[in-house]
């Protein structure tokens, strides 16, 4: 049976993460009665989708971004999924009908042109923001200070540009997902009592050329990390739970302790992810990553414990037996 999954592909998505990631989540989270989840800045949603799948306890679900194409995507997707499908494969149609890269790139810059006019109706603005995700370079999604879409042509052979499956499964979960469209900080009156909050914010960058976190034109730099930082203690005091993931510092250059420091109040965790977006194949491969939280007890030692507990009794069963 086919499951829900991004319906674009995202730099730093966290799709490779998902086991790590689910297992740093609070001990009990599938047991919290009425659970609400909150992504701040939902990105391409692989944690979204796979909480609402994995979790039926979630009853309320809060998405923001501050990226207003985005947010347009996935309320489209969850409002309007039919006609968004045959408008997909309208310019799916047109688009394989080309048979040279130059008459695909034509098409591909002439898309985005229409795109950054940004006055299109929401079915013609999201069927343009997946066609270009789908075909730029590296599925990256970039935009210049004036916000217009910048990414060059990705030269792909014969890209997916619609995928009716994803998008109509994605539509159900999305039915119980409230979406916003704002700063991260307006999230927090959607919080009620079972709450857990998950960050993915743009990571911060290991090096003055590897920021990938232009998203919108208002950039994400320390003093935004800061703020996130005193946001995440606004959610602890009110006594509802938080996991963040960032970027880990450390790994590129061991002084730097940026979110050591920060973050030295609450538990600090390093998971591994593979990241493919350099255009250079040799700076490509595994970087640790940091995953934040406000709790001590884990699904991983929850794990963990109930299977020391369950080593200790089988020997004292084996001890007793012996013993007879």
């Amino acid at each position: 049976m086919a499951k829900a999954k991004p319906f674009i592909k995202w730099v730093g998505g966290k799709t490779q993460l998902i086991d790590q990631l689910d297992a740093q989540l609070p001990a009990g989270f599938g047991k919290w009665e009425h659970a609400t989840y909150i992504e701040p800045f939902v990105g391409g949603g692989a944690m979204l989708f796979y909480m609402l799948q994995r979790y039926p306890n979630i009853q309320h679900a809060v998405i923001n971004d501050i990226n207003p194409d985005l947010t347009t995507c996935y309320s489209t997707v969850r409002d309007h999924p039919e006609a968004l499908i045959v408008s997909l494969m309208d310019l799916q149609t047109a688009y394989n009908a080309l048979h040279t890269e130059e008459a695909r790139k034509e098409f591909f810059l002439a898309a985005r042109d229409r795109y950054n006019e940004k006055n299109l109706d929401p079915i013609e603005n999201t069927t343009k923001f997946i066609f270009l995700n789908r075909t730029c370079f590296n599925g990256l999604y970039r935009v210049n200070k004036k916000g217009l879409f910048n990414v060059p042509f990705g030269r792909y052979i014969n890209p997916q540009i619609c995928d009716p499956v994803t998008i109509r499964k994605d539509s159900e979960l999305l039915q119980r997902v409230e979406i916003m469209t704002g700063d991260f900080e307006e999230t927090f009156p959607y919080a009620h009592a079972n709450t857990l909050f998950y960050f993915d914010p743009p990571y911060r960058p290991l090096s003055e050329t590897s920021s990938f976190n232009d998203y919108t034109k208002e950039a994400f730099n320390d003093a935004a990390q800061i703020r996130l930082k005193e946001y995440c203690d606004h959610i602890h005091k009110a006594g509802f739970k938080f996991m963040l993931s960032n970027s880990d510092c450390k790994g590129k250059n061991e002084e730097d302790n940026f979110f050591d420091v920060l973050y030295e109040a609450y538990q600090i965790e390093r998971v591994w992810a593979s990241r493919n977006i350099n255009s250079n194949a040799s700076k490509r491969g595994k970087l640790s990553e940091i995953l934040v939280h406000n709790y001590v007890e884990t699904q991983a030692n929850a794990h963990a414990e109930k299977n020391q507990l369950d080593s200790m009794c089988v020997a004292e069963d084996v001890s007793e037996h012996n013993a007879n």
